[in-house]
């Protein structure tokens, strides 16, 4: 159904008609052919507007099921500028549930975004009886001290949990909540092992330098520099991300000038990240799996949710793997079809999910949890399943006891060729059996024209599923492609791949997709990883590629659980250039700074001596 104006709906539930093609959809509650509401999904709130007597047709019934008490006015406490160890203050807002005598737990958020944005969002906890906490980072809005992103997290929400517990309405138990750098933060908190956290809620959290952003696999990313304009004064401003010159922008070298060209000043942080290009201290000290690992911190209660599609994505891997110990009860993991914007689309760019794909009681999950673990309110909600997931293809959602699924089995799928798999249209095959024959594919990489990253720079997401047949015609991707599948396969987890390849330069880069090929030949990516050549023994050490060396690089792609259908294929790519994504690498020491570059012969080996391959994990 369209309306007129240009509304796209259709048939959800009986009660409600989806509307699609929308980030952040206004879904339309009928009753008898009445329209009495609607419900509008987001990442972390759920609003809902409902004609009164209505109530029981949404997901209101189910807050007032749970918590049908009282709710208290709110009362702002004030502005305080609280004192880190190094004499920085950072502002920080408290409000408090007016009315109540009794000590309070505490719900923590620390933000680059204006700590006065969008606040009104968070009252809803303390209209149930938590004091909510909210500052402005270092740096930010009406903080002190100078922004480095991922710098001073640890040590600011630290000392932030300790100046918290010490309040004389505090009842020393915290948690915290937030997406992207506000997931970011509580991580970082957490890695100092602070004794007052008591319970997390980490959503599309972003993760450590090397192994999300700014810096992926090692090079660094051009598709975050419009979150950098965001960010790149006192005050956060989304406007300075919308621009029509992004293609010239990203061209500009050195790279810590294009903030000056484009916004006539300079990004202090920008400069920070050109000159560290190598792992070292600096990177260090923003690594919160590292410094957990170290501290070997205690067990925090911890709801992680994320999506398939959420360019923050590998930060939620790995704080999977950060908790992969943590009893059930204290670990709850969502992975939905969603990107970076959460719960907040039927529809993204290449791909539609079903009816379901939304959820629409998240936020009443969140309370469920900080209740439980910061008001020991016996809510059952450590009992839900240890992990809930969406597949889509098939778009279901599903449980399992753990994660890697624990109803999965591995599978290698082999590299085949005859040394012509450049382009969809070469001899580029994936198998089940066996390596074959050995072949090796060459292809030429060249800075000055890598492949694309197909995104759109001002929409500020970067991991959506879009199509690649296109791009899948250059001489410079390798293709290797299934035969058509007999039946429907689903695959579900991280896919490893293992490339066995060469360079005739002393650095380069590698992209590899996994993408679904329909029956009219259109390819799709649904999932993919990247990394720096000469990080291939770790970040931490770096090497320089022989040119008459064989060398094996492990590339971790992107989390997904998608059915592949009969009479599809499965495709990898390879290619060494993802324009958008991260400054081509000019494939000299200089790396994707560099002015001056080389074309890259790079190749790409298989068979039994080299058995490249990539591993899929198979419901």
């Amino acid at each position: 159904m369209v309306t007129k104006y240009d509304e796209v709906y259709m048939r959800g539930s009986k009660d409600m008609f989806i509307q699609r093609n929308i980030k952040y959809p206004c879904n339309v509650i009928f009753v008898d052919s009445k329209v009495v509401g609607f419900i509008c999904p987001s990442r972390e709130n759920i609003s809902v507007i409902i004609e009164e007597g209505y109530e029981n047709n949404t997901v209101i019934d189910e807050w007032h099921k749970y918590c049908n008490d009282k709710i208290y006015p709110v009362k702002h406490l004030g502005t305080f500028d609280i004192q880190m160890r190094d004499k920085v203050t950072l502002s920080t807002d408290i409000f408090l549930p007016d009315g109540v005598e009794t000590k309070l737990p505490s719900i923590l958020v620390r933000t680059p975004y204006n700590k006065e944005d969008n606040n009104i969002l968070l009252m809803k906890y303390v209209q149930r009886g938590y004091a909510v906490i909210i500052q402005d980072v270092r740096g930010r809005n009406l903080s002190g001290g100078d922004w480095l992103p991922m710098y001073n997290e640890t040590e600011d929400g630290d000392d932030t949990l300790n100046w918290i517990a010490q309040q004389s309405w505090s009842n020393q138990k915290i948690g915290m909540i937030g997406g992207s750098y506000l997931g970011y933060v509580q991580w970082a908190a957490a890695a100092s092992g602070n004794k007052y956290l008591s319970a997390i809620i980490s959503v599309v959290t972003a993760g450590t330098p090397f192994v999300d952003l700014p810096k992926p696999g090692g090079s660094l990313t051009s598709g975050m520099m419009a979150w950098a304009f965001s960010v790149s004064q006192k005050k956060f401003d989304p406007m300075l991300m919308i621009r029509d010159d992004w293609d010239n922008l990203l061209n500009i070298r050195p790279i810590n000038d294009i903030p000056q060209k484009a916004l006539g000043y300079k990004i202090p942080f920008i400069d920070k990240w050109v000159e560290h290009d190598d792992y070292d201290e600096y990177w260090e000290k923003g690594n919160w799996f590292n410094r957990a690992k170290a501290n070997n911190i205690k067990p925090i209660p911890s709801l992680i949710i994320s999506g398939w599609f959420d360019d923050n994505g590998m930060g939620t891997t790995e704080a999977i793997d950060l908790t992969k110990n943590y009893k059930e009860e204290y670990r709850k993991i969502i992975l939905g079809p969603w990107q970076h914007s959460g719960n907040s689309t039927y529809d993204l760019h290449a791909l539609s999910f079903g009816i379901e794909a939304l959820k629409f009681d998240i936020d009443l999950l969140h309370l469920k949890w900080f209740d439980k673990w910061l008001k020991g309110i016996e809510n059952q909600v450590e009992k839900i399943p240890c992990v809930q997931y969406y597949t889509v293809g098939e778009d279901k959602w599903k449980t399992s006891e753990k994660w890697p699924i624990s109803q999965g089995k591995q599978l290698d799928m082999y590299l085949s060729s005859n040394g012509q798999a450049n382009t969809s249209k070469g001899d580029g095959v994936i198998l089940y059996t066996k390596p074959q024959n050995n072949a090796e594919d060459t292809f030429l990489y060249d800075p000055l024209s890598p492949a694309l990253h197909i995104i759109d720079m001002s929409e500020n997401e970067i991991q959506v599923p879009e199509e690649y047949t296109l791009q899948e015609y250059r001489e410079d991707v390798l293709c290797y492609t299934s035969c058509e599948l007999e039946k429907d396969i689903i695959v579900t987890g991280d896919i490893f791949a293992n490339i066995y390849f060469s360079s005739t330069c002393e650095d380069t880069d590698f992209m590899v997709r996994i993408c679904d090929v329909d029956k009219s030949g259109k390819s799709i990516k649904i999932a993919d990883g990247f990394k720096r050549a000469k990080y291939i023994n770790g970040f931490k050490n770096p090497i320089s590629i022989q040119n008459d060396k064989v060398y094996l690089i492990k590339i971790r792609t992107s989390k997904i659980s998608y059915m592949f259908k009969k009479g599809h294929k499965l495709r990898l790519t390879i290619t060494s250039g993802a324009k958008n994504f991260v400054f081509p690498n000019s494939n000299t020491k200089e790396g994707y700074n560099g002015k001056r570059t080389v074309i890259a012969e790079n190749k790409i080996y298989s068979g039994p001596i080299y058995p490249s391959h990539i591993t899929l994990t198979i419901e």
